[in-house]
This record gives C-alpha cells, structure tokens and sequence, in this order.
C-alpha cells in the first residue's frame, strides 16, 4: 500500500500532508483541519483579484483532498492506488459501492493475480561459468631452460580447463515446472557437453517427483526418475533410478538417499547406490559458524575408503567471512565476490575467485604452485585484497555514485513541471497567509507564545567531507507559523513538502526541516527529518540548555 502511494506522491498531491493530518485521521480530525484551511483559502476574504484567483485555486484542492479522505469508498481507494486510482477514465479500478474492506480484498485477489502471472512468465535462469587457470610458470620456473627460447623470458599462463553450465525453469502451473539444463566441459583440448530436461510436480507439502530425460556427447541418451520426501520434519528421502542407453547396451541404476538432522548443526547421510558403480556409503557432515567437519565410510566397487576433514572459520565484525583462507565480500547489492586461498600437500598453492551476480556464478579457480612457496602464498592472500580496493575505489564506487547522479537527474527532469506548479501553489499560498500569520503573531505575542522566527525545508550540508556540495533550502517560516494554533505547532509523520506553503526544493534527496522560534521569550531550536511526526515547543529545544 505504501508504494503505490510513495511513486504517486512524485506527480500528485499527497492529500494527508496537504490537510497535515496522520493518515489514520477520524472524521473529525479531517473536518477539524479542512475547516481551518478553509478559512486560510476562501476566496471572499479577498479583495486583489490575483490574490483570489489564488486563492481559489487552493481552496479547490483542499476541498477535493477533503472530499476524497471523508468519503470511506475513496479513502480506500486512494490509500492503496494513489490519486490516480480515482481517476474514472481510463482506469476504473473496482466498483465504487463496494465497502472499505472489500476494496482492499479485491485489491489483494488483483495483486495475487500479477503475482500468478509473474509466475507464469518467469524462467529463473541460472548458469555457472568455470575457469580453470594454470599459473605454476610465474612461480615455480627453470630460468635456464627458457634462455634460447623467443620470448622464453615471459612466464607461461595457460588456460587448461573450462566448464559453462545454464539452466532454466518454466513453472507451467502452480505445482508442475518445467527445466531446461545443459553443460559443457573441457579439460587439456578434450570435453563434451550435456542437455537434460526434467518435468517436476510437487505432489504434497511433503514431496516432490521428478521425470528426467537427458542426452550427451560421451554417454548416450538417459531416463530417469527422481522422488523426494519428508518422512518427519527431521528425517527426508530421495530415490532415484535411470536407464542410460549406450552402444554397450542398456545400463540401469538406482540410487536411494536417507537423511537425519542429528542436531541444530549436524546431518547424518545414509546412502545407497546400485548400478556400474554399486556402493554403500554413510556420512556425518557438521557446520557451525566456527568450524566444519565431515566423516565418510564407503564400501563399493571399485571404491572403498575411510574419509575425515575438519576446517576451521575466521570471521570478522564486519562480516566480511575468512574460510580456510577465504574472503566473500559483498561490492554491490547483487554482486558478491569471494577469493579462496588454498594450501596442501600435495596439490601446493591455489587461488580460486568466485564471483555470484545474481543468479549467475563466475568460477576461476588459479592453480599457482605444485609446491609450499612462500611468495606464491603472499602473492595468492595479499594480491586478491590489493586488487579489489583498487577496482573498489577507482571503479566501483564512481560507477555508483554516477549511476545514483543519473537517476537523481532523470527524476528531477521528469517531475520538473509538477515541482514548479508545487513551487506557484506554495508561492501564492504565502501571499494568503499574510494577513492569518500577522493575527496568529499579535495573539502569541500577547501570550508570551510560540514565534516561529525562522524555519528553513530542505537539504543541510553539515557534514565537512561534503562541504562542496549546496544547500538546496527555501524559508518556510510564514507557513509554519500559520499553523500555530494555542502556541503550538504539530505536524504528523509525512513528508512535509505537501504542507501548505511548502514544495520539493531537492527531489530525491534526503531533506530535513530546521527551526528556530520563541517561546516564553526563551530562543529554541530543532532540526526534523521531512518524515518525522514534529511537536514544538520542546523544553529539550531551548538553546540555552545546549550551552
């Protein structure tokens, strides 16, 4: 509900704000304020003829705004769909007889509806793209074997291996999807590729099955079937069996899966496999935010064996994660890029970058040294760091910087013509509160009350580093101090551009109201974010307790 009313406030009125009263008013607090604007506008209090046309013009838009907010039908309506949802031609969006509570269940049927379409619409495409890179050259290298060589001085990089994966749903009703997955994989000049597709139902809220079909450059085409099922909310279970048609002839295999959680943190494996490969295996896999730990025992053919690791985790405050010896830090808000440093006998020193853009994954795992050097490893830990604040401070960071100037600059273009209407409106609103405002400042100087001396909306730089950027205010102290009503001034939680008197100086940057008035001839001060809800006078405003 609120943004749609946050994308209409840019292009029309925000009657709550206009009115200046919280956007769950009663009846009477709405009649309360549209009597006393309407006092403020009515344009017999006007003798100038320009001063009436003004003023006739605003006492128009507040006495629509009134009639809409007083009317439970089109309060309902403009509450969920903004001004323009009670615009009849053209967009007629539901009857308008119904009652409050039935607009907005048929505004959550039509919301499920897109939902439903979107539903239908959406792929989910997602893909991987492998790199592997071998860098033992720069490292580990024989100077003398390369002497005669041309170009025999420049260490050898090579590119040994690649893998590129995609894969894409299509939901053809809320419980069937369709999809699509291919693969292709190279290693030393030699690959192949792959393409499957699978039709999945979900039969319950408990399960799943799934029909595969599949065909391959190195192995023929496949028929499988898979079926997954909770058993309890702790324990689940797959089964799989498949046919893969070769020119050996048919190879068949079935594959089972049991699983347990043993506790917050530990799973328990219990699995089955029947086919070219047939083995039992069993495994215990524990992760905690401090360390993970696996446990495998596999009796099979051809394979048996005894497998145990352990690695611990490094974590800082400010989330940026250490595995092993890894980093994942997050450089946008869809982008997160990690680097793993791996060290080990006998495979040496390796360097994998993994980058995660959304639903795409980009892998280059380097493979720099066969042995344990020293420089390979300062190389491999401080290299990643250096690199991603270089990219982060001279590429990154103005790149959005850039991007957000460019946004700003097309939503001022394009709400120009509705701010200098705003700016006119609130110009001739001033001129008509002349008179209201100099009655309001006798009443309050006979009372020792509220004097609104000056009142400034918009941006503030106080911030040093920002010093060369501008102020973008205008003075709204005549309208503030029209709306002082018994030496008090309260203003509801809305943005209070559309007050009366008030515009946008600064469209879509963060603005703030600053005051600086008199009460009981002590000097006060306060300065307001434009959302926050505001109450003057304040004993914690006077300026005399700050010093």
């Amino acid at each position: 509900m609120a943004s749609a009313l946050d994308d209409d406030e840019i292009c029309n009125d925000d009657y709550y704000s206009l009115l200046n009263v919280r956007r769950e008013a009663t009846q009477d607090e709405l009649k309360a304020a549209y009597r006393r604007l309407c006092m403020l506008y009515h344009p017999d209090k006007h003798r100038d003829p320009e001063l009436k046309r003004q003023a006739e013009q605003l006492f128009n838009l507040v006495h629509e705004a009134y009639e809409v907010l007083s009317d439970p039908q089109s309060r309902a309506i403009y509450d969920i769909y903004g001004k323009r949802g009670l615009d009849v031609e053209g967009w007629e969006v539901v009857e308008r007889k119904r009652t409050p509570a039935e607009i907005r269940e048929e505004y959550e049927r039509l919301q499920k509806e897109r939902e439903e379409r979107r539903l239908q619409q959406r792929t989910n495409p997602k893909g991987t793209i492998s790199v592997g890179i071998d860098a033992t050259d720069l490292f580990d290298r024989y100077e003398e074997d390369y002497e005669d060589m041309v170009g025999g001085g420049v260490p050898h990089v090579e590119i040994n291996k690649m893998h590129i994966s995609q894969s894409i749903e299509a939901p053809l009703t809320s419980k069937d999807t369709a999809i699509l997955s291919g693969s292709l994989s190279t290693h030393n000049g030699n690959g192949g590729g792959t393409i499957n597709l699978a039709l999945r139902k979900v039969t319950s809220a408990k399960g799943w099955g799934e029909v595969e079909f599949g065909a391959g450059d190195t192995h023929g085409p496949l028929f499988g079937m898979k079926i997954f099922r909770n058993l309890t909310p702790r324990c689940f279970m797959t089964a799989q069996c498949g046919l893969q048609f070769s020119s050996r002839g048919v190879r068949p295999g079935f594959t089972t899966v049991l699983a347990r959680h043993l506790d917050k943190n530990t799973m328990g494996y219990l699995q089955w496999r029947w086919g070219t490969q047939s083995s039992m295996n069993t495994s215990i896999v524990r992760d905690t935010k401090s360390s993970h730990f696996t446990f495998a025992m596999q009796l099979g053919i051809p394979h048996t064996f005894v497998m145990m690791s352990y690695q611990y985790k490094f974590q800082d405050e400010d989330q940026t994660k250490i595995k092993e010896v890894a980093m994942t830090m997050k450089i946008s808000r869809h982008s997160v890029l990690g680097a793993t440093v791996s060290v080990g006998v006998p495979q040496g020193v390796s360097l994998k970058i993994k980058l995660n853009r959304a639903s795409q994954t980009y892998f280059f795992p380097i493979h720099l040294t066969d042995q344990l050097l020293p420089s390979a490893v300062f190389y491999a830990t401080v290299g990643p760091l250096v690199f991603y604040l270089a990219i982060q401070q001279l590429i990154i960071r103005p790149y959005v910087r850039a991007q957000k100037e460019q946004d700003l600059e097309k939503q001022r273009e394009s709400s120009a013509s509705n701010i200098a209407r705003k700016k006119q409106e609130a110009e001739a609103s001033v001129l008509l509160m002349q008179e209201s405002v100099r009655r309001i400042i006798e009443a309050e100087e006979s009372r020792m009350g509220l004097i609104i001396l000056n009142a400034w909306y918009g941006k503030f730089v106080t911030d040093n580093s920002r010093r060369h950027e501008r102020a973008k205010v205008i003075d709204v102290t005549v309208p503030l101090q029209c709306l002082v009503k018994d030496s008090k001034l309260i203003l509801t939680e809305a943005t209070k551009s559309g007050l009366p008197g008030f515009y946008d100086p600064c469209v879509g940057e963060e603005k703030s109201l600053k005051v600086l008035y008199q009460f009981r001839g002590v000097m006060h001060q306060v300065l307001s974010g434009d959302a926050e809800p505001l109450r003057i006078p304040k004993q914690s405003h006077r300026i005399d307790a700050d010093t």
